[in-house]
C-alpha cells in the first residue's frame, strides 16, 4: 500500500511539474471550483458578522457605564492570562485530535455558537444588575471576573475551531484568496459597519442631552441586537459549508503538535511580528474623538472621503502581487500606515499639551480626513495579505510534517499574543488612571494633560512603541517557486492519500496509510 501511494505521488508531481514548466502557474486545481455561490454568500455574511458589533465602544461601556476600577481591570487581566495559558493548551490538543463525520472543526462551532451567544448577552446587562454601585463594589467585580473567565473558556473552543476551519474549506490557494478578497470587500455592503456608525451618532445625542435616553439602555439594545444578528449570519455559513482539506487518518500527538509549531517558519515569523508589534501602548481612538474633540460622530465624518478609496484599494492587490512578493507587500502596508499616523501625531502635538493643535477640531478633522484617504489606499492589502499568510502557513505545516495542526498552531500563536495583550492591557489600564482620567466625567472636561495622552495613545505612541513588529517581516520566505512547489506537492500528496483510502480493503491497510502519513514516508523531496 505504501509503495503504491509513493508511486501515485510521484506521478501526480511529475504531471504538475510539466504543467508548471509550460507556463501554467496554477496547475493545482485545474478548472475545478469547490465553493458554490450559496457558500460564497455565506462566507461573505460570516465575514460581515465579525464586525457587526459595537466593540469599538466597549471600553466606554466598562469605564463609564459599568464602571469597573482601572486597577482591578489591570490585576484581573494578569490573572486571566494565567488561566488562558492553561485552558488554551488543552483545548488546542483536543481540537487537533478530533475526527468526526462532520469534520475536525465544525462540531465545535455548531455546538458552541448559539449557547455562547446567549451566554454573552448577559455582558450587556451588567449596569442593570449592579446599578448605582461604586467602581470597587465587591459583588460587581466578582461577577465580572467569573463571567469573563467562563465566556473566555467557552469562546476558546469556537475561536480555535473557527480559525482552523477557515483554512480547510477549499484546497485551492487561488480560490481561497478570491474568497478572502471578495468577503473583505463586500462585507460592508451587508451592513457590517452600520451598528458602529449609528451607535456613534446616538451616543453623541445622549451625551449632549439632545435625546432623553439612558446610555446604558442604548448599549444594551445595540449590544444584544448585534450579537443575535451576528450569530445568525455566522451560523448560516457554518451550516452550509464543509471542510475539504484532507486531515491525516491518525491523530497527531502532543509532541507532533509542538513540532509543527517549532518547524513552521512562516508562522513563527508571523507570531514574532505580532509579538513585537504588541508592545504598542494604545487606547481606542474613539476616546480621542469623544473626550477631546467632543463627538464620536466625528470619527464617521472623517472617514467619508476615504470610503471610495477603501473599496478601490482591493483593486491594487492583483497588480501589486505581479510586481512584488508577499513579503514586500506585507512590509509596504506596515510602513505606509505608520507614516500616516506619525504625521497626524506630529501636527497635533504642535503647541504642546495645553495649546496643542490636537484640540482644534477645525485643524484636526481635515487632517484626519486626509490621513484616512491615504491610509485606506492600502486597506485591501491589510485585510487580505495577513490572512493569506496564515492560511499558507497551515498548508506549510502539512507540507513540512505530513499532517495538519491548525488548532495547536493557532493556540500557540494566540497564547503568545494573548498573554502579551493581557499584560499590555493591564499596563494601559494603569496608565489611564495615572494620566488623570476620571471615569464617568462629562465629555470634554478631562484635564489638558489627560487629553493629550488620550490623543497620543491613539496616534503616535502606538506606532513608536510597536515599531519592532516590522523586523520579522523581512525574513518571510514562502514566495515564488517555493510556494508553487509546496502546492504542487501538496496536491499530489492529497490525491494519492485519497486514492489509497478508496482502494483500502481492511483496517490493516488503513493503518498502513495512517502510518505513512504521520511518518511522512510518501513525501516528495523538498
Amino acid at each position: 500500500m505504501e509503495e503504491r501511494t509513493n508511486v501515485a505521488v510521484e506521478e501526480q508531481s511529475a504531471a504538475l511539474m510539466i504543467d508548471y514548466e509550460k507556463g501554467v502557474k496554477n496547475p493545482l486545481m485545474r478548472n475545478r471550483r469547490y465553493i458554490g455561490n450559496k457558500e460564497r454568500l455565506g462566507y461573505i455574511l460570516n465575514e460581515a458578522s465579525i464586525t457587526f458589533n459595537i466593540d469599538n465602544f466597549k471600553e466606554r461601556f466598562i469605564y463609564d457605564v459599568v464602571k469597573i476600577d482601572f486597577d482591578f481591570l489591570a490585576l484581573f487581566g494578569l490573572f486571566s492570562g494565567i488561566w488562558d495559558t492553561i485552558n488554551d493548551t488543552f483545548i488546542g490538543v483536543l481540537v487537533d485530535r478530533t475526527r468526526t463525520r462532520w469534520g475536525k472543526f465544525k462540531p465545535y462551532i455548531l455546538l458552541g455558537k448559539i449557547p455562547l451567544t446567549i451566554l454573552g448577552l448577559w455582558y450587556w446587562f451588567l449596569p442593570v444588575l449592579f446599578s448605582g454601585t461604586s467602581t470597587t463594589n465587591v459583588a460587581k467585580l466578582t461577577f465580572y471576573a467569573v463571567f469573563s473567565i467562563i465566556c473566555e473558556t467557552a469562546g476558546t473552543f469556537t475561536s480555535v475551531a473557527s480559525a482552523g476551519f477557515m483554512s480547510t474549506i477549499t484546497p485551492d490557494p487561488l480560490e481561497r484568496t478570491s474568497l478572502i478578497t471578495s468577503a473583505k470587500l463586500l462585507a460592508g455592503y451587508f451592513g457590517a459597519q452600520i451598528p458602529e456608525l449609528l451607535f456613534g451618532v446616538l451616543i453623541d445625542l445622549v451625551n449632549n442631552n439632545v435625546v432623553n435616553w439612558k446610555s446604558q439602555n442604548l448599549f444594551i439594545g445595540f449590544g444584544v441586537g448585534t450579537a443575535v444578528i451576528s450569530c445568525a449570519m455566522s451560523f448560516f455559513f457554518i451550516c452550509i459549508t464543509q471542510e475539504r482539506v484532507t486531515q491525516t487518518i491518525e491523530k497527531p500527538s502532543i509532541v507532533q503538535g509542538l513540532k509543527a509549531i517549532v518547524t513552521n517558519r512562516p508562522i513563527l515569523l508571523y507570531t514574532l511580528s505580532e509579538f513585537l508589534a504588541g508592545f504598542a501602548v494604545k487606547k481606542s481612538r474613539v476616546n480621542y474623538f469623544i473626550d477631546v474633540l467632543g463627538s464620536a460622530t466625528y470619527q464617521t465624518i472623517v472617514g467619508i472621503p476615504a470610503s471610495p478609496v477603501t473599496t478601490i484599494s482591493y483593486a491594487f492587490i492583483a497588480p501589486l502581487r505581479k510586481r512584488l512578493s508577499t513579503k514586500a507587500i506585507w512590509i509596504l502596508e506596515d510602513i505606509w500606515t505608520d507614516m500616516c499616523w506619525l504625521v497626524v501625531f506630529g501636527v497635533g502635538s504642535i503647541g504642546g499639551a495645553k495649546n496643542g493643535l490636537y484640540k482644534n477640531k477645525w485643524v484636526m478633522l481635515p487632517l484626519l480626513a486626509v490621513e484616512e484617504v491615504f491610509e485606506m489606499c492600502v486597506y485591501g492589502l491589510r485585510k487580505v495579505i495577513p490572512d493569506e499568510i496564515l492560511n499558507e502557513s497551515m498548508d506549510y505545516c502539512e507540507w513540512k510534517n505530513g499532517y495538519r495542526a491548525e488548532a495547536m498552531t493557532g493556540v500557540a500563536r494566540g497564547l503568545v499574543t494573548k498573554l502579551q495583550g493581557i499584560a499590555m492591557t493591564s499596563i494601559q489600564n494603569f496608565i489611564m488612571k495615572r494620566i488623570g482620567y476620571i471615569q464617568g466625567k462629562a465629555i470634554g472636561t478631562q484635564a489638558d494633560s489627560t487629553k493629550w495622552w488620550i490623543f497620543a495613545m491613539g496616534t503616535g505612541i502606538p506606532v513608536i512603541t510597536g515599531a519592532l513588529g516590522i523586523i520579522p517581516k523581512f525574513f518571510h520566505n514562502l514566495n515564488g517557486e517555493t510556494r508553487d512547489r509546496m502546492y504542487r506537492e501538496l496536491f499530489a500528496r492529497r490525491e494519492a492519500v485519497r486514492n489509497a483510502v478508496e482502494l483500502a480493503k481492511d483496517d490493516e491497510e488503513m493503518a498502513k496509510i495512517a502510518k505513512a502519513q504521520m511518518k511522512g514516508e510518501y513525501h516528495t523531496e523538498k
